[in-house]
């Protein structure tokens, strides 16, 4: 007796709507992400095998490279415009509305004082192009990373009502002298415990 032969039908699977989902999602990420700013100076950081994680508020940054250059940064867009507020009253320098919304999306910067209306006129891409930011004077005729360390903290107590913690990052290749000054000038304010940023060393060190 003949065998029957089952007429074989394929399976057709709609892929339309996963497709669309997966276009949504990945138009989703693109809008709401935020592209990492380039830092004003990029450094080299020697490596450690501690994994200890940086606050993710009330954290103020000092970093040092390129033969002693010091810039200094604040996380927080609010604590940031505060600080410039006390920093213009103790200098004497005026800063518009606008200077002064524009210094908030600055997340680090390296000048003196009296050329932070120039930076702030500068887009971010020139603003961050090696050479443009000599660093902040933190020599004992001239400290002024002293005192932004001294206004951040006070405007960090004034917005967040919180301790302000500070965290160092210096190259690898940087003198041991240069990061002891900006230490001393912390330790000066009484501010005894920060962190020092490291790179993870890898297995093969």
């Amino acid at each position: 007796m003949a065998k029957v032969k089952m007429s074989k039908k394929m399976t057709a699977i709609d892929m339309t709507a996963m497709c669309d989902v997966a276009f949504l999602l990945l138009t989703f990420f693109i809008l709401t992400a935020t592209a990492k700013q380039p830092e004003p100076l990029p450094v080299d950081t020697p490596s450690s095998t501690v994994q200890t994680k940086l606050p993710d508020t009330d954290l103020a940054m000092i970093t040092i490279g390129d033969s002693g250059k010091v810039f200094f940064g604040v996380k927080s867009p609010d604590v940031r415009r505060k600080t410039l507020d006390i920093i213009s009253a103790k200098y004497n320098i005026t800063f518009s509305a606008k200077e002064r919304n524009d210094f908030g999306f600055v997340d680090e910067f390296g000048v003196p004082v009296n050329q932070i209306r120039t930076l702030l006129t500068l887009k971010n891409a020139d603003r961050n192009r090696k050479g443009v930011q000599k660093g902040i004077p933190h020599d004992s005729i001239d400290n002024q990373l002293a005192e932004w360390v001294r206004a951040a903290r006070n405007a960090n107590a004034e917005v967040n009502e919180k301790q302000l913690n500070f965290a160092i990052k210096g190259d690898m290749k940087e003198q041991y002298p240069q990061i002891k000054k900006v230490m001393d000038i912390l330790m000066k304010q009484e501010v005894n415990k920060f962190n020092l940023v490291t790179g993870l060393r890898g297995d093969n060190f």
